[in-house]
């Protein structure tokens, strides 16, 4: 097999060079074919496919794996090619002097075998890229972290690519740093490129803005290489924050020495790859007890409703959208959409988008200007109306959101405590929106969250869609008595079972608040105080 493999890549770069000579001649001939032509351009065929088997072997293009190939390897088809027609042409000339052969046709030829044999390898590559196998999400002991590159060489390509096959779940790219500002608002293998080193203090903080916090920066330059100023924004962010400084030229062993002082020399080697998960806490694994609840089939009807009516309301919306945007962008500037990532189903981060209705935080001086007056007119209706809320339209149509479910939180607050209400998508609208609203705490819109898990339905669904509408007319109201009813399901159910009996006992389908809140523990939930 291993001896078959290389003839077999030949023969095929063979015939993809016999296919470019006969539609030269073809093209040469404005695509009529003529029989008496065709038959005197195979002598110069074979002259061409003789140059060709000597050619390819020594260039070592057919012991070349294509689907890994990289610019050197496309160069090095360019370079044969002229080789091949230079060859094949003065062959020619010295044995048929050229006899039916067209004074164009060596230059189409030229044209037509590079496109095709660098086609060919572009094409097996692009095809290997897009067959990554499925991975798992990070498991609790994996939490994704975010990293920010400063670099644009090689080394970053190869750090990138080494991301995408080894850790695409437990890695996420925020974005790269450039050495030139030319390079700003550019792409580099689809991240784009926000600013120069200089600006990294201001890049973090926008990031922030956006609810992507960087816990690692990677620099794929030496140290040395980067201009003063430079270095000290750096040194400057790894010494007054959590984010760590880490050279990958060194991290993989080919510069020992990355030629920076330390901004944190005091500390172990052993920290520099411990980090702090937000969702920390019981594992998705150990709560069996929803598991008959996630199992049930209208969880996939539910997706299919998402899919079918977000992508409904997005077309007869686009109007509306277009209006908005036009608002939004006279009142508050461009863009008009704003991200911000959040933890979605099981944890994974995703981008919700809104619309804008804040103006930019800093002024012309660069003060910060406080959110009060950051809101716009605009906005103001917009988050009244819930209108700033269409754009998650998208989010429910890719399948990252649903129509109901719990609303996303930001990262910090949806630590441990409340990781229960991760185990579905979370929702535009859900049933801790219209029973308790923002009045409510967290752990009892986690209880609220989790009541609607177990009783989700098509009824339910409709239900709290029809009550989302009365809301945003009259208002928000907190029904205490929903809130209770999800805590004493909870404590009468398998989900939160008694561990033991004090001295006292607790009757059947009634227990203390105390031991509620024991009990939820496991769970990720936690009582609000009363």
């Amino acid at each position: 097999m291993r001896s078959a493999f290389r003839p077999a890549l030949l023969l095929v770069d063979l015939c993809l060079i016999a296919l470019s000579t006969l539609f030269a001649a073809v093209l040469r001939d404005d695509l009529v074919i003529v029989p008496e032509r065709m038959q005197a351009t195979l002598p110069y065929l074979a002259l061409t496919l003789a140059a060709s088997a000597v050619v390819l072997p020594a260039s070592g293009l057919s012991r070349s794996i294509w689907r890994f190939s990289v610019m050197a390897d496309y160069l090095r088809v360019l370079v044969a090619v002229v080789i091949i027609v230079l060859t094949a042409v003065a062959a020619a000339f010295l044995v048929i002097r050229l006899d039916g052969v067209a004074r164009a046709m060596p230059v189409i030829q030229g044209l037509l075998m590079s496109f095709l044999l660098v086609g060919a390898r572009a094409a097996m590559r692009l095809r290997h890229a897009s067959r990554k196998s499925p991975r798992a999400a990070p498991s609790e002991t994996e939490a994704q972290e975010t990293v920010l590159v400063v670099g644009i060489n090689v080394l970053t390509d190869l750090f990138l690519h080494s991301v995408a096959e080894f850790a695409p779940e437990r890695v996420k790219v925020a974005g790269i740093v450039g050495r030139n500002v030319r390079h700003s608002g550019r792409l580099l293998q689809q991240y784009r490129i926000l600013g120069v080193p200089e600006e990294i203090e201001s890049i973090v903080k926008t990031l922030d803005v956006h609810g992507v916090a960087v816990d690692r920066i990677v620099v794929t330059m030496a140290f040395a290489a980067l201009p003063p100023t430079a270095q000290r924004a750096l040194l400057d962010l790894e010494t007054s924050t959590d984010i760590r400084l880490d050279f990958f030229a060194a991290r993989i062993g080919l510069d020992p020495s990355s030629g920076r002082p330390s901004g944190r020399s005091d500390e172990p080697e052993s920290n520099a790859t411990t980090t702090d998960t937000p969702d920390a806490g019981a594992p998705f694994s150990s709560m069996g007890a929803f598991e008959p609840a996630m199992q049930r089939r209208y969880w996939q009807l539910k997706r299919l409703f998402d899919a079918l009516a977000a992508t409904v309301l997005l077309v007869l919306l686009s109007p509306l959208f277009l209006v908005l945007g036009l608002v939004i962008a006279l009142d508050v500037g461009l863009p008009t959409v704003f991200w911000q990532q959040r933890p979605g189903a099981g944890g994974r981060p995703f981008k919700l988008y809104k619309f804008r209705t804040m103006r930019n935080a800093h002024d012309a001086s660069g003060a910060r200007i406080p959110d009060a007056q950051r809101l716009s007119t605009s906005g103001r209706f917009l988050r009244r109306t819930r209108l700033d809320e269409l754009p998650q339209l998208y989010n429910i149509l890719i399948g990252e959101m649903s129509f109901v479910g719990p609303r996303p939180l930001l990262a910090t607050d949806s630590a441990g405590s409340l990781r229960a209400r991760l185990l579905m998508p979370p929702g535009l609208t859900g049933w801790a929106q219209i029973k308790g609203g923002r009045e409510i705490s967290p752990r009892d819109k986690a209880a609220l969250d989790v009541w609607y898990l177990r009783h989700a339905s098509l009824w339910l669904d409709i239900g709290i869609l029809v009550q989302t509408l009365f809301t945003v007319v009259r208002g928000e109201r907190t029904e205490p008595a929903a809130v209770r009813r999800a805590w004493d399901e909870l404590a009468d159910s398998s989900i939160l079972a008694l561990r033991s009996m004090g001295p006292e006992g607790a009757h059947a389908g009634h227990k203390t608040l105390a031991e509620v809140t024991a009990q939820a523990e496991p769970l990720g939930l936690h009582m609000a105080g009363t």
